[in-house]
């Protein structure tokens, strides 16, 4: 899976980070970044759910094509 943060939409309301805390975080600005090698999500079953939490829905979550 490839996901995607889009900075520009953003707001920092953490709901990513609290939901698939092994994937996300926030960065000293508060904004959401993925963690380092967690790219591709980890394998955690919780990405889904921490896009869908999003409130300005800033993450996009792409399953591999093929």
């Amino acid at each position: 899976m490839h996901i995607e943060i889009d900075r520009d939409v953003c707001i920092g309301a953490g709901q990513c980070a609290l939901t698939a805390p092994n994937v996300f975080t926030q960065d000293d600005d508060g904004f959401s970044t993925l963690l380092p090698g967690k790219e591709d999500g980890g394998g955690d079953p919780l990405v889904k759910e921490a896009a869908r939490a999003c409130p300005v829905h800033a993450i996009t979550v792409k399953e591999p094509t093929g």
